[in-house]
């Protein structure tokens, strides 16, 4: 029965529908992540520099503020989800064609303008991105279709993370920056020709409700105690290779890697993981529940931070900067895609966008604050040392899964 269930499961629209969301959120984050670090760092800004850039991200830990506003006003097309949806995709596109067109040596602070800009429409597109497939998923779905939109996720860092460092080896910067913003173009197409989900929850009445209703009922649902050990578990879970990866491509700029080689081995062998990834992550979900997987794939995302630090020790060799990426990307997109389903499952459907937004924000401050750091931290540790401290910060969060996520427990009853 649940073979037929994960069959059934894989071979549907709702499933094709998450591969789109999942891409179109990845890329204006790994834009921010992966290309601008690796522009700047190119045009000789600093690595310490390079590291406070990661304070732009500052919307995705705060969007849960303007949540609500996405939850309780409907804008005069598409509907409540596809309306708000198609206004920040194509916000996206705009912000990050124009950052190409400064020049970091002159303008700085307009990049750093842009830049939170790119992240405000991001992390707003995020929010209703978030819950438009928690209110297209049926229960059964949720571990398969958010492994599914994580992925996709993850494969949307091969456009800044791969495609763009090789246009850059050919291309003036401005030239790259349009190519990737086009490349939003998947969100606006998907927008325009899904249709509002089957189960859509009446907007709330009043701000008032908007605002405090999501709150409330998570608190009432699960108990303080318990909801403040989920808060704390959803910041730590991805500390350390939240930061293990903060600094990646001027990692592999400092050990000589160019920008075609950045490009073709390491994003590559990042696909093929991201693949491999994608079709395990969804099976383990759907046959051991979203519980096991957290333990599983958290070993494998602490496992997969150690693979930095034999890369820093051995330095520019090809096949162990394609083995370092890839098992990364496996380990981190699994680990990912478990806590994402996790998040999911333990919102309630009527309150999906705010409560969402919430949990991810959470899971998203190490990604900003702590990750502003890290270019300092490097420059007195050096790259092995580094991440080596990465793993250590992975553990308390494995540490609280005995309470939040029990192996032969689901947190959130079906």
């Amino acid at each position: 029965m649940q073979q037929q269930t994960f069959k059934d499961a894989i071979l549907n629209r709702r499933t094709l529908i998450c591969v789109f969301t999942g891409f179109t959120s990845g890329l204006p984050l790994y834009f921010l992540i992966q290309l601008v670090p690796y522009w700047l760092a190119k045009e000789g800004v600093g690595l310490a520099e390079i590291g406070f850039f990661s304070l732009i991200g500052l919307p995705y830990t705060w969007k849960f503020l303007w949540a609500p506003v996405m939850d309780r006003y409907t804008l005069p097309f598409l509907g409540r989800r596809r309306g708000w949806m198609l206004v920040t995709q194509v916000a996206v596109a705009i912000s990050i064609a124009a950052m190409g067109f400064f020049r970091p040596e002159f303008s700085i602070w307009s990049i750093a303008f842009m830049a939170a800009a790119v992240a405000f429409f991001s992390a707003s597109q995020d929010v209703v991105l978030d819950a438009y497939r928690r209110e297209l998923l049926p229960e059964i779905e949720l571990g398969l279709g958010n492994a599914v939109h994580v992925q996709a996720y993850r494969i949307a860092g091969l456009v800044p993370g791969s495609l763009a460092l090789i246009l850059s080896d050919h291309l003036l910067w401005h030239e790259t920056f349009i190519v990737v913003a086009a490349f939003m173009a998947v969100g606006i197409i998907l927008t325009l020709n899904i249709a509002e989900p089957d189960r859509h929850p009446a907007a709330p009445r009043t701000m008032k409700a908007a605002i405090i209703d999501p709150f409330k009922e998570f608190i009432g649902r699960t108990g303080m105690d318990q909801a403040l050990l989920v808060l704390a578990f959803l910041f730590l879970y991805k500390l350390g290779d939240n930061m293990a990866t903060a600094l990646q491509t001027p990692f592999y700029e400092s050990l000589g890697f160019s920008g075609t080689e950045i490009g073709v081995v390491a994003k590559f062998a990042s696909l093929v993981a991201v693949i491999a990834g994608g079709a395990v992550g969804g099976l383990v979900m759907v046959k051991l529940s979203i519980n096991r997987a957290l333990w599983l794939f958290g070993f494998v995302q602490i496992i997969s931070i150690l693979g930095f630090a034999a890369l820093a020790e051995i330095g520019h060799n090809l096949w162990m900067l394609g083995a370092a990426t890839g098992f990364e990307y496996l380990g981190v997109g699994l680990g990912s895609a478990a806590l994402v389903a996790f998040m999911a499952k333990s919102t309630n459907p009527a309150f999906a966008a705010t409560q969402f937004a919430l949990f991810s924000a959470l899971v998203a401050v190490p990604r900003t604050i702590a990750n502003s750091v890290t270019g300092v931290i490097v420059e007195q540790v050096g790259w092995t040392n580094f991440f080596l401290l990465c793993t250590v910060l992975a553990i308390p969060g494995m540490l609280l899964l005995i309470k939040v996520a029990p192996w032969n427990e689901e947190l959130v009853n079906d």
